[in-house]
Order: structure tokens, then C-alpha cells, then sequence
């Protein structure tokens, strides 16, 4: 039975969360802080195998608690409670990039969290959380490329020499990520060229109102531009297109013959939306010379299928992200497994393996 500390400042939120957490016979909730300082005092003796955090908690809240983890070079499986308002998906992604590992929407009302729709979603999550990897190599500050700095400073990796390909031909990169996408992508997005001779799709599994957050923090980091995609946007090379939370990302051409996004209301797949399968088949009937399809970190076995029926019609190159660099080796894993991937990557080599194939000046 795995060992779990709640940190909330609300008794009866507190309550909420143990009651769930302790109705499911894999977990025990071992311990419970009202705020950051009584958990570092918890976390400095004893270990756990998740920390369930609130981010606003007095004397020391959620984002200070992982500093001083971070300062004192404390591991822990982190999995943030947050809300889904614009701050709170800002405080959200400052979070996973001083290594939270994942993160709740948790309603306000701790009424709410007593619905079956939210306790499903906590134990799921949690359960990724404690079977994650700990202690993954945090970068440090520095001042990124352009733009507004982030709320929480994060190294800009120095790009990657330029890859002489003798590439030709139209192409096209599609990313899929899930749990630890967030953090991981800030080691590619950035590494990209701004003259990266392709689009470029992503499908981070994100809820609705925390995927515009990310588009602009990987905005403000990178050479390449990146934005959240809207509907009708045309695919243009050297523009990297987050898919937003909530919707099903894909491709379609529009009056003019160009190539643009649309999105679609289907229902979740493999229990997410956006759905990165859907991304794929999407471009089955296609005109892109070569597909460069990347899947990341993650659970489940999402663009497994997708990338299986897109290789059916289209000539595609399959990159996996390698195991000792993933939070969660699940969508890599399925890739490998199948026997789709071309090649086998670290974190920080999968920006230079796209480059390579598609071209950039």
C-alpha cells in the first residue's frame, strides 16, 4: 500500500481528499500538513511515495514548498491540486517546472470533490504520480531568448549546432505528450530553429484554459513561434501549433487548398481530449512528403493507433523518446513496443533528431 501526505490548508478539503484517497485499497494517506512549512518538516524525516500539494496555503504555500525541496535537494512525487483559473494554470505550470510531477483541477467547493467524475480523476492521477520517476535533473535560470521572462525563470537550452540535411520535400512534425510533457517540451520546443522547415502539431494532454499558458510560456522561451491554435489557422513552416485543452485537434484544407486546423468534439480516447490519435489519422490523406511523428512522456498508449493507421497511407519517421529521460515511459513505451519507432531518443537530443529530418537554415 503506497504512502501519501495531503497538504491543504481546509480541514474539510483535507477531509475530502483523505476520504477518497483512502477509499482506494493501493493507497494510505500516511500523513496530512496544513501548509509548506509542516510538510518540509514531514518530507526532511520521512519518505512518500506521492505528495498530494494546495498551492495557496498560509506560512509557506505549494510553489515555496517545491523550492525549498528543490534548495535542499529533497525528492518527492509531487502532484499539485489546482484551480482552473487563468492564475492558476500559470501557478500550475510554475509548479510542474520545479518538479511537480502532474496536477489535479480541483473544484472549489469541496462538495464538488466529493462527485464520482473527480474521485475517478484524483485516484488515476495519483496512481501515475507514485509510479512516476523522482529526482529528474532540474535546469536552472537564465535569461530566455526573447519576450517577457517567465513567472518562475527557466533555462533556454542553447540550440544545437545547424544540421546540414540536403533536406527536400514538404514536411510535417506532430508531438504527443502527456504527464511531464510540460517541463520535457521546454527541452525541445526551444532547441527548434525559428526557420524549422516544417509546422509543427502538439497535442499536450492539458484541460481546457491551462494549454494557452503553456503556448506562451514556450513562446517566451523559443526562437520558434508558438501559440495555441485556433480554428482555421493555417499550417505555416516554423510555427509550432499547441492544440488547446478540451478539443480534438486536427488537420484539414480549406477553400484555398492550404492546410489548417480544425477541431472536433468527439468524445475522449484513451481517456483524454485533446486525443493525439486523432492528430494522426487526421493526416492519413495528406500531401506531406514525410510525417515527423514524436511521442513523449507520458501514460497510456496515446498516438499508438493513430500513428499506426497513418503509416497504412503515409511515408512516416517515428521518433520515442528514450526511457531514463521520461517522468512516465507509457507513450514512448507503447510506440517501442509496437515496433513503430525509428528512433530511440533522449529529451535532449529529440529537437536536433526533428531538425535533421525536416531542415532548418
Amino acid at each position: 500500500m503506497k504512502k501519501i501526505l495531503v497538504v491543504d490548508d481546509s480541514a474539510l478539503m483535507r477531509r475530502v481528499l483523505c476520504d477518497i484517497i483512502d477509499s482506494d485499497e493501493r493507497f494510505h494517506v500516511e500523513d496530512r500538513a496544513t501548509n509548506g512549512l509542516e510538510a518540509f518538516d514531514l518530507l526532511s524525516r520521512k519518505t512518500y511515495d506521492a505528495v498530494v500539494l494546495d498551492v495557496n496555503m498560509p506560512k509557506m504555500g505549494g510553489i515555496e514548498l517545491l523550492r525549498e525541496l528543490q534548495k535542499f535537494k529533497i525528492s518527492a512525487r509531487v502532484m499539485m491540486a489546482s484551480t482552473a483559473t487563468s492564475e492558476g494554470a500559470k501557478v500550475t505550470l510554475d509548479a510542474l517546472e520545479l518538479g511537480a510531477v502532474d496536477f489535479i483541477h480541483k473544484p472549489v467547493s469541496a462538495g464538488d470533490c466529493r462527485g464520482a467524475d473527480f474521485k475517478e480523476h484524483l485516484l488515476k492521477t495519483l496512481a501515475v504520480v507514485s509510479d512516476s520517476a523522482v529526482g529528474m535533473p532540474v535546469q536552472r535560470a537564465a535569461k530566455p531568448f526573447r519576450r517577457e521572462p517567465a513567472a518562475v525563470p527557466v533555462t533556454k537550452p542553447e540550440a544545437p549546432a545547424r544540421v546540414s540535411t540536403g533536406v527536400t520535400g514538404k514536411k510535417l512534425v506532430a508531438i504527443a505528450s502527456s504527464t511531464g510533457g510540460p517541463k520535457a517540451l521546454q527541452s525541445v520546443i526551444p532547441r527548434l530553429p525559428k526557420d524549422l522547415q516544417a509546422p509543427v502539431l502538439l497535442v499536450q494532454h492539458m484541460p481546457k484554459g491551462f494549454t494557452a499558458s503553456l503556448a506562451e510560456r514556450l513562446n517566451s522561451l523559443s526562437e520558434i513561434t508558438v501559440r495555441e491554435a485556433a480554428e482555421g489557422d493555417v499550417l505555416e513552416n516554423g510555427c509550432v501549433y499547441l492544440s488547446m485543452g478540451g478539443s480534438h485537434l486536427t488537420v484539414a484544407v480549406n477553400a484555398a487548398g492550404r492546410y489548417v486546423i480544425h477541431y472536433t468534439d468527439e468524445p475522449p480516447r484513451e481517456g483524454v481530449r485533446p486525443c493525439a490519435n486523432y492528430m494522426y489519422e487526421s493526416l492519413g490523406d495528406s500531401r506531406f512528403d514525410e510525417i515527423v511523428c514524436v511521442v513523449m512522456t507520458g501514460m497510456g498508449a496515446d498516438g499508438t493507433q493513430g500513428i499506426s493507421n497513418l503509416k497504412n497511407n503515409k511515408k512516416i519517421h517515428v521518433i520515442a523518446q528514450e526511457q531514463s529521460t521520461c517522468v512516465v515511459y507509457g507513450m514512448p513505451k507503447s510506440i517501442v513496443t509496437a515496433g513503430l519507432a525509428d528512433q530511440i531518443v533522449p529529451l535532449e537530443q529529440i529537437a536536433q533528431a526533428i531538425t535533421a529530418k525536416v531542415g532548418g537554415k
